[in-house]
């Protein structure tokens, strides 16, 4: 059972730390967050499981597109819900980012159905771990995550492109005067969190149903994941969202489900009371 518990929830952290990933981003380069990065998610699986499924697609072709479309999606809600507002200095994108997620999340109800949907598992065959068969997917969604939170470290503390992105948050005006383009690099953030939560989504697929409102806890629990990881550190969230999953897995092997949810946040709660920062996260020097 221990053993069961601790694979399920290494994958499930893998997908709460990858929905944290877009929180990270955004935070890093904007100081926003997309509270509709669930529905991206959610729109990252029905629209596999749409041009997969029901059209037939080969799976490459089929999940290509729905990351596209998913990284579209970012960009309208940078342009429709957080754009406007940051410019004028409101947090109104709070509740916008929020409603613009809902209105996701009910048009795909009306257009997909509110009946969940098996997607097949694409990665057929497993291995044997301690007498627990283990699926290759359930592999490979933890793995990804990690590879994907050491390349955006990698990538914003190594690189030009990475750095400039780092320099907007800290600066705006200085960056750019500097050259560079503030408002493409917030949108470019904003398209590659919702990337992150879609390659979340049809990741998870085969390991849930499909759905319309799929996405809304784990969008919850993700930045809850965030937070408490540091949401600006990579690697922070990544690995706050694995101690999360093995946690929440734990507590309802042991506990029952019952309990999954009160016992999961009140931890996270604990932690943050004792660690304000975040697990991994550093307190922001005043400049007096």
């Amino acid at each position: 059972m221990l053993a069961s518990a601790l694979l399920t929830g290494l994958g499930l952290g893998s997908m709460y730390g990858l929905l944290a990933l877009g929180f990270y981003i955004t935070y890093s380069v904007s100081s926003t967050v997309n509270f509709a990065q669930g529905s991206s998610m959610m729109l990252g699986a029905v629209l596999a499981y749409t041009f997969s499924v029901r059209l037939g697609w080969p799976l490459t072709a089929a999940a290509a597109l729905a990351l596209a479309l998913c990284a579209l999606y970012g960009l309208i809600v940078e342009a429709l819900a957080v754009r406007p507002f940051a410019r004028r200095g409101s947090n109104a994108w709070l509740m916008a980012t929020v409603a613009l997620g809902i209105v996701a999340d009910n048009a795909v109800l009306f257009t997909f159905g509110k009946e969940p949907r098996g997607f097949p598992m694409y990665f057929a065959g497993g291995v044997t771990l301690s007498g627990i068969h283990v699926s290759w997917l359930q592999l490979a969604i933890p793995a990804v995550g990690l590879a994907l939170a050491a390349a955006l470290s990698v990538f914003s503390r190594q690189t030009r492109y990475g750095k400039a992105m780092l320099a907007v948050v800290q600066n705006p005006d200085a960056a750019r005067l500097m050259g560079i383009n503030v408002p493409m690099v917030i949108a470019a953030a904003y398209a590659a969190s919702t990337l992150l939560a879609g390659v979340a989504g049809i990741m998870i697929a085969p390991l849930s149903n499909v759905h319309s409102d799929m996405g809304t806890l784990f969008g919850i629990k993700a930045f809850a994941v965030a937070i408490l990881g540091g949401i600006a550190s990579a690697w922070g969230v990544m690995l706050a969202g694995l101690l999360f999953g093995v946690a929440e897995a734990l507590i309802t092997a042991f506990l029952g489900s019952a309990y999954t949810q009160i016992l999961s946040f009140t931890l996270v709660i604990v932690a943050l009371a004792i660690m304000p920062d975040g697990l991994f996260g550093r307190a922001a020097v005043k400049k007096v």
